[in-house]
């Protein structure tokens, strides 16, 4: 009888302790989901969805101007020895692309092998486009440039993929991304907005070898050609030697930042950069701060920001208001009003147009590149970003965010939207239906 009493007690104990723990294992299992940071959730989730390979030796360099980005690029250049790949959504031809272009057949002679591609929607779209003769002419001088998809009759070919990427590869050894395409007015401006702010960058490191892969494939694909082999990815080196005259990573991480390439290619990864966005405003804890310049919004950003505005992320927007582009400042207007009204903080950028695509992340990542926040960019073009997981460098773009924020903007409000005449409201509630179209 004694026996028996105990092995029941045993029993009930044991099925107590087993209630328990599967009560309290999915909470456990939630707590420490929730308290995983947002960097390691993105990292987790671009390498799980998307396969993107993250490399943790890198450094990187922001550039906040034109005439930072193309002295240290032409530095760059003038050192190469093997091999200079360009992709741009277009070389204005104007003054810093003649130079370009003469440094480039330089380096010809001294027998570096230069392959450029340019996109033709973007190249007939700007006011100075390379034409059959200024081609011919880079071909003679010994460069291999190559337009992808040229606008032919009925010229409906290009009205939905084109390539927005902008990426130079050095020797795989060094690289160049960002918003930047060649042009003067990104050294000038224009004389309807004045100046053109925007951010590239240069990296070190492995994620060198991932952008040389994207500009070969692409490459192949559009010249027909074949090109590939061990001496377009030297992997892993200090290329200090080689190319000292650059501008240094002088931050506590360099060779040791985790940088992924996140690429869009329609017909492998068309929802990677949209993903991206989504996933990053989901999983932000604390602060999320943009800058883009074409800030349209799907449903799916639009209610990912309105989300974490509701569960306390402090958001903050910065936008132009002027733009490139007719009718975008009143779509962009209305769509930060409506999450101003949520409780987003928008700001609104006087000194020039902010051609910048950069998001900043509970102060932890960025994301940085070539990708609008328009449908174009998220649905159609061919796109590159960086997904950099380094404070440090994080913290250099907050910076140029805080002091744009302070010193060239004004806080957008109620009173300020209700002081906006009613055609200019009404305008920007009407072109807001267009939003799929820009």
């Amino acid at each position: 009888m004694y026996i028996r009493y105990s092995l029941t007690g045993i029993a009930l104990r044991l099925r107590s302790l087993l209630l328990g723990f599967f009560l309290i294992f999915p909470l456990f299992c939630n707590y420490v989901y929730a308290e995983e940071s947002s960097d390691s959730v993105l990292v987790r989730f671009l390498e799980g969805n998307f396969g993107v390979k993250f490399s943790r030796n890198n450094s990187v360099v922001v550039f906040s101007t034109g005439q930072e980005k193309f002295d240290d690029m032409f530095q760059a250049i003038s050192q190469a020895r093997e091999s200079i790949h360009l992709e741009y959504f277009n070389f204005r031809n104007d003054s810093i692309s003649a130079e370009l272009f003469d440094l480039l057949a330089e380096k010809v002679r001294q027998g570096v092998k230069v392959r450029a591609l340019f996109d033709g929607f973007g190249n007939s779209s700007n006011n100075r486009p390379l034409k059959k003769q200024h081609l011919a002419d880079l071909r003679n001088r010994g460069i291999e440039i190559y337009e992808f998809d040229p606008l032919r009759f009925p010229w409906i070919n290009h009205a939905l993929h084109r390539d927005h990427r902008k990426i130079v590869v050095i020797d795989g050894q060094i690289a160049y991304t960002g918003g930047m395409n060649v042009a003067d007015y990104y050294i000038k401006g224009k004389p309807e907005f004045g100046d053109w702010r925007d951010i590239h960058l240069r990296v070190e490191g492995d994620a060198v070898g991932e952008l040389q892969k994207v500009f070969l494939n692409f490459w192949n694909v559009v010249t027909h050609q074949q090109v590939s082999g061990p001496q377009y990815y030297p992997g892993e080196k200090n290329v200090r030697p080689e190319f000292a005259v650059l501008k240094a990573d002088t931050t506590t991480t360099v060779r040791r930042k985790m940088v992924g390439v996140v690429d869009r290619d329609p017909a492998k990864t068309p929802r990677i950069i949209h993903d991206t966005f989504v996933e990053s405003i989901r999983s932000a804890r604390r602060q999320i701060q943009i800058i883009n310049p074409y800030f349209t919004l799907c449903r799916h950003i639009r209610r990912a920001l309105s989300d974490a505005v509701r569960r306390g992320v402090d958001v903050q927007i910065m936008v132009s208001e002027k733009s490139d582009i007719p009718i975008t400042p009143d779509i962009v207007e209305y769509n930060v009003n409506r999450l101003r009204k949520k409780g987003a903080d928008v700001y609104i950028f006087q000194g020039g147009f902010h051609h910048s695509k950069i998001m900043m992340i509970d102060s932890l990542y960025c994301f940085v590149g070539s990708a609008n926040l328009n449908s174009r960019s998220l649905s159609f073009d061919y796109e590159c970003n960086l997904l950099i997981a380094d404070q440090p460098t994080t913290r250099e773009l907050q910076r140029i965010f805080e002091h744009d924020k302070q010193w060239q903007c004004y806080r957008m409000t109620a009173e300020t939207w209700r002081g906006l005449s009613r055609w200019h409201r009404f305008r920007c509630w009407l072109f807001h239906f267009l939003t799929p179209f820009v």
